[in-house]
């Protein structure tokens, strides 16, 4: 529209009219640029529409002529290598997931059988122990018959396989006469054309383990180099899976031999004559655990710390009809109150915080063997009530669960403390007790079996001079006075730490007296022999009450003597004759 429209209808005066319709058109103008640049900018982007569309067509165009360029056989041969992949594929997940490798290799038979065309194959494997290929998978052949059919080493075109490790591919097998054709009438489709066969071989460590055979129908145009490298990825395929089959079987042989001979060696060592002892009170244990060990009774081990109660429950379990099931222990006293019932009888996953996942406890852990308690004294009242029932019942259920489970086990329990009095003070439940006392063996100190120290002493200077590489040749006879006189509240197992001691620290090839520790030092050892005579030791002692009396007392001998149960006469008299000096006390 002219700018005199606006000026002219438009109320105002003149120069606001003008105002106005200058700036109408200069929006006007503004807004006309911008509709140009996204007509432009449409016209481009379709350009470029027609530039892809365009480029498209001439990709596919091009697309279309090489395929079209593509021979039939060519785009077969593509086929087959595609169905090739595809069965190396499944077969390396038959031999992965496979436990029993014979029914592995019968299945990678059929497999490339369904999709390659062979007719007939097989497996055979070298023995090496009677230097014969054996049978070991068919496909397409008798079973049972194949079985029996054998080749030596160098025999035939199988046995030549096997001696060089190179593959051998014969095309027309009625033209070939080293193919002895043992297999020949064993087939399960009999077919009267022509055959190929190829034996790839199977290589362990760089010498034929077996071989693997296929018979084809003989074509004039067969690519047997394609054919024979596809089998001989299958043979390396096989190999790797032996390979892993063998080292399994090496692993577990030598397991189950260690696992013999640490049998062996635990029931030696915890055989009696290995049992160091032959005092009156030792000779009753052995004659005690002969007559148990033989049967399924529970047995109360009881006697002090260090006696040997964990040695003679081994004992029990490697002398016993169960000796070839699990010694399982665990010692009541080491575990907090709130774990052992989940230790013993173990929980279910989500019994508790933490119970991630289900867990056997020691009673499951023992099942047809031995579970050896040790400190029953320090069992928890509400765990000694679930051990009450399984001894009755030989049934439990896990922390956490409603399934009850069976146990067969036979229960052996020690303990240094005493029951009796446990049971006075309601620390121990008396038909527990009851329960437990079939059987009990008593375990003496060796304060008891002083003949035993001389013999202890010297198996373990022999254990420890073997263990820390010394040459100890004897103890002293002041040294062996000193074991003997000792009391040994610590049992053998002080024994043992002494003994331990004085061998680390003799330089020379004899233990003597100053080797042992203060404890077991005697007066004359030690060469702090009294020198007193008895007169002046009794004078020293008394002195030594007096003034204690009199500290106590503050120097008052009224009542020192009330405290020393005499007489203020007496103990007047005997301040004079010690000279004490009373008043000292009273400060």
């Amino acid at each position: 529209m002219p700018k005199r429209f606006f000026a002219t209808n438009l109320r105002g005066s003149a120069s606001q009219r003008r105002s106005v319709a200058d700036n109408f058109v200069g929006l006007s103008v503004e807004a006309y640029k911008n509709v140009r640049s996204v007509y432009v900018a449409i016209k481009l982007f379709t350009l470029t529409c027609r530039t892809v569309r365009f480029n498209m067509l001439r990709i596919m165009v091009a697309t279309e002529r090489i395929v079209k360029s593509k021979t039939p056989e060519l785009i077969s041969r593509e086929r087959r290598e595609v169905r090739k992949l595809s069965t190396l594929l499944e077969i390396g997940r038959i031999l992965a997931d496979a436990s029993n490798l014979k029914t592995a290799f019968a299945a990678t038979l059929e497999t490339v059988g369904r999709h390659h065309g062979m007719v007939r194959s097989f497996v055979m494997l070298l023995d090496r122990e009677s230097e014969k290929i054996r049978i070991e998978a068919t496909y397409g052949l008798n079973q049972d018959s194949a079985h029996r059919v054998t080749y030596r080493v160098g025999e035939g075109v199988i046995g030549r396989v096997v001696q060089t490790g190179k593959p051998v591919v014969v095309p027309q097998t009625s033209r070939e006469p080293l193919l002895l054709n043992r297999l020949r009438g064993l087939e399960e489709h009999v077919t009267r054309k022509e055959i190929s066969f190829i034996c790839v071989p199977i290589v362990i460590g760089g010498t034929a383990a077996g071989v693997i055979g296929a018979d084809l129908i003989y074509k004039a145009e067969r690519d047997y180099d394609r054919t024979t490298k596809f089998l001989s990825v299958i043979a390396a395929l096989m190999a790797q899976a032996l390979k892993v089959k063998e080292g399994i079987e090496l692993d577990k042989k030598r397991l189950v031999d260690e696992n013999i001979h640490l049998k062996q060696e635990l029931r030696e060592r915890y055989d009696f004559s290995h049992i160091i002892g032959n005092s009156n009170p030792m000779r009753l244990v052995y004659e005690q655990v002969t007559q148990v060990a033989r049967t399924n009774t529970t047995v109360l081990l009881r006697g002090e710390s260090g006696t040997g109660k964990e040695m003679i429950a081994h004992a029990i379990h490697y002398n016993s009809l169960r000796a070839s099931k699990p010694f399982v222990k665990i010692s009541c006293a080491a575990l907090p109150n709130t774990l052992i019932e989940s230790e013993l009888f173990g929980y279910e996953k989500g019994a508790f915080t933490g119970a991630q996942s289900r867990k056997k406890g020691r009673f499951e852990l023992a099942d047809g063997g031995t579970l050896f308690l040790d400190e029953i004294g320090d069992l928890d009242l509400t765990t000694q009530v679930k051990l009450l029932r399984v001894l009755q019942e030989r049934e439990f259920e896990k922390l956490g669960g409603v399934e009850t489970v069976k146990v067969n086990v036979r229960l052996i329990v020690a303990t240094n403390k005493d029951l009796e009095e446990a049971i006075k003070l309601a620390q121990f439940r008396e038909d527990l007790f009851y329960r437990l006392n079939v059987f009990t063996i008593f375990i003496p100190p060796l304060r008891e079996r002083k003949p035993d120290i001389l013999l202890l002493a010297e198996h373990f200077v022999e254990k420890f001079e073997r263990e820390h590489s010394k040459r100890i040749k004897r103890i002293s006879t002041p040294a062996i006075d000193m074991l003997t006189s000792y009391h040994w509240p610590g049992n053998v197992r002080e024994l043992e730490n002494v003994i331990e001691r004085a061998v680390l620290i003799c330089e020379s090839s004899v233990i003597h007296g100053h080797h042992l520790p203060p404890s077991l030092q005697t007066a004359e050892g030690s060469d702090t022999i009294t020198r007193l005579s008895l007169a002046s030791a009794l004078e020293a002692y008394e002195r030594d009450l007096i003034q204690d009396a009199l500290k106590t007392s503050r120097g008052n001998r009224a009542k020192a003597a009330k405290l020393l149960d005499s007489t203020e006469r007496i103990i007047g008299y005997k301040v004079k004759k010690y000279r004490i000096k009373c008043d000292r006390f009273r400060t």
